[in-house]
């Protein structure tokens, strides 16, 4: 199922108690695990459970440029003085040589560093859509084993395709910025349609208040239901630690979505995304060792019209569910 090398169970364990004392180097071993596919993962994840969603999750997306490692570094600050503990996932673009990540958290966030109540972690994308790492949801797992009030999660930032952390966030936050389209950006991308909040970050700069203005419009324009959270748009200037006003919203949604179990719903949404998301991996891989060579052979069936792709595509199913 994968080539990295098993793991003996006394050691699982050590580690596993060692995060869950919020032990840095432990959380990061753990985290590895995940990214690696260790076959210890399944094991931990089971130990892990009982304290899955202790943390508030937060996504942060936005084009490149919009600045949401500083959005993220002020963020950290605020909570830090609310002496709460927060883990950081910031998914970075992956190698095209090692599949690592090209940025590194020491890089991104020296401020926080040498702080014993933030865990910052750089995953890389690995070719994973939607602005994610692929094993994000698993990562906050072990954030919330260790403790941590709130996790913040920082997406790729690639600009129109990153709706999946809405999926896998209790808060959505879009970062905009004046001068760059963004309104439209957001439009074009569905954007509107997965943020919680909008926050025009560098509102010291020209244009911060049309951008606003342009976002809240589009807002008003949009199909909503009554019963639905009415999106909120803040300006920061996060360079300067000015992030008030989003934290203040944050809160705000935050408090909604303990009304009427819409956080049991929507952490129920993540839990089916985050089981279909593994399921699938795991098919993937039975296709890779068990069903390779019968997929070759469909694959030429259907490319020389002997077999049409539907009936081939239960045949492949059928072969790799055989145990």
């Amino acid at each position: 199922m994968t080539d990295v090398p098993a793991v003996q169970a006394p050691l699982v364990q050590d580690w596993i108690d060692r995060a869950k004392r919020a032990d840095p180097r432990a959380v990061a071993r753990l985290i590895s695990w995940i990214e690696d596919s260790s076959p210890a993962v399944p094991e931990v994840m089971a130990q892990l459970a009982p304290t899955a969603g202790r943390a508030r999750v937060i996504g942060l997306t936005g084009a490149p440029g919009v600045g949401k490692s500083t959005t993220t570094s002020a963020l950290i600050a605020g909570y830090r003085k609310r002496d709460q503990r927060v883990g950081v996932i910031a998914v970075d673009p992956s190698s095209p040589f090692s599949g690592g990540a090209l940025l590194g958290d020491r890089i991104r966030m020296q401020d926080h560093a040498l702080d014993d109540g933030v865990f910052i972690r750089s995953m890389a994308s690995r070719g994973h859509l939607g602005g994610l790492a692929a094993t994000t949801p698993q990562a906050v797992r072990v954030f919330e084993a260790a403790g941590v009030d709130v996790v913040i999660i920082e997406t790729v930032g690639v600009g129109q395709s990153e709706v999946e952390v809405a999926g896998t966030a209790d808060t959505t936050v879009v970062l905009l910025a004046p001068g760059m389209g963004d309104g439209i950006q957001a439009a074009k991308a569905g954007i509107l349609e997965v943020g919680d909040v909008f926050c025009v970050n560098k509102a010291d700069r020209d244009g911060a208040d049309s951008t606003a203005r342009e976002v809240r419009h589009m807002i008003s324009l949009a199909d909503r239901d009554p019963h639905r959270w009415e999106p909120q748009v803040v300006k920061a200037v996060a360079s300067r630690g000015e992030v008030d006003e989003l934290l203040a919203v944050i809160d705000l949604h935050q408090e909604w979505l303990t009304e009427d179990d819409r956080l049991e719903q929507r952490r129920q949404r993540r839990a089916t995304e985050e089981i279909t998301a593994l399921t699938l991996a795991h098919f993937r891989r039975r296709i890779g060792t068990d069903g390779h060579q019968q997929l070759l052979v469909l694959a030429q069936a259907v490319a020389t019209g002997s077999l049409d792709p539907y009936s081939a595509a239960d045949r492949l199913i059928a072969t790799i569910g055989e145990d």
